[in-house]
């Protein structure tokens, strides 16, 4: 195995050394307890609109997503939507679930990663389109996708932002290399840092107590054969990954061009249909591939 080394500018930390700048990062409060009001609301079985909307209210940056989203090229409302029980008609409960989970998490990212010069907003853009496509992945296997499933894809990519926070230096540093072209992203963040964001990600996670479907979906989203506990979430959030790379979708970080080769033959499907016949797949396929054409209209709105 060739030994890596970082240039003498950089210094390439040791694991006690990460271990040590990384607890000092700020925690994610609303991975913890993402709009608990809303949630219970929106899970009760009577769901009254002006209670939703009564609680969106009490949210403005909530309420503007919302409005924004509702109001998006993807809707094709010819007359704008200004009222919020309107928008949570139009939008229904699942669509208001996961918009109320976005929105102060995306608000903890952007404080978490700082004033790291990075395009944030089209990251951003990255996460939620990996989010959404997981669960229309995983829809394809006939198994029902919940919130949980939905926040494993929104956080795989927690590990680049945890780097930007407490290894601002390397990461600059990261990104020059990676403009290079001169390797791959995981290999330059191991050389330049001492471990790779899918690793660091994990380690953020874990650091906080945060549950394993979120610490697999970040530590094995390039490899879901690896995960023990949450395998089928983890290949979902590898395929999503790979499919939003793929339709150059916001910005990931890393530049390596997916092909339609690429996701269409990753590992995850294996996990995903293990039994099943090709047509099957290939119907998969087709369905992530109509969603797909609908995703950038969908996070305009959001993000």
């Amino acid at each position: 195995m060739d030994v890596l080394t970082a240039p003498p500018s950089v210094e390439r930390l040791d694991p006690e050394r990460i271990n040590t700048e990384l607890r000092a990062c700020p925690r994610l409060p609303s991975l913890g307890s993402i709009n608990s009001a809303l949630r219970e609301l929106l899970n009760a079985d009577q769901r009254y609109t002006s209670q939703i909307s009564d609680v969106i209210r009490r949210d403005p940056s909530l309420t503007a997503r919302l409005l924004r989203l509702v109001n998006s090229v993807y809707y094709g409302i010819t007359t704008p939507v200004k009222s919020i029980e309107e928008a949570v008609f139009y939008l229904g409960v699942r669509q208001i679930r996961q918009l109320a989970m976005v929105t102060p998490v995306i608000e903890d990212f952007q404080r978490l990663a700082g004033n790291s010069p990075f395009p944030w907003r089209e990251f951003w853009q990255h996460c939620i389109g990996t989010a959404l496509l997981t669960g229309e992945v995983l829809s394809c296997t006939q198994a029902l996708p919940d919130e949980a499933d939905y926040v494993a894809g929104l956080v795989h990519d927690v590990g680049k932002i945890a780097m930007a926070a407490a290894f601002p230096v390397h990461f600059a540093e990261i990104r020059r290399r990676v403009a290079g072209g001169r390797d791959d992203l995981l290999r330059i963040e191991l050389e330049v840092l001492g471990i790779s964001h899918p690793a660091l990600g994990a380690l953020y996670l874990r650091s906080h107590n945060l549950p394993d479907i979120m610490v697999e979906s970040a530590q094995f989203h390039h490899e879901p054969e690896a995960a023990r506990l949450y395998p089928q979430v983890v290949a979902a959030v590898q395929i999503a990954d790979l499919l939003v790379r793929y339709a150059r979708i916001g910005i990931s970080g890393n530049p390596e061009k997916i092909s339609a080769l690429a996701w269409q033959q990753a590992s995850g499907w294996a996990i995903l249909f293990p039994q099943q016949a090709e047509a099957e797949r290939a119907f998969a396929r087709a369905s992530l591939q109509g969603y797909l054409d609908r995703l950038p209209s969908i996070l305009e709105g959001l993000v």
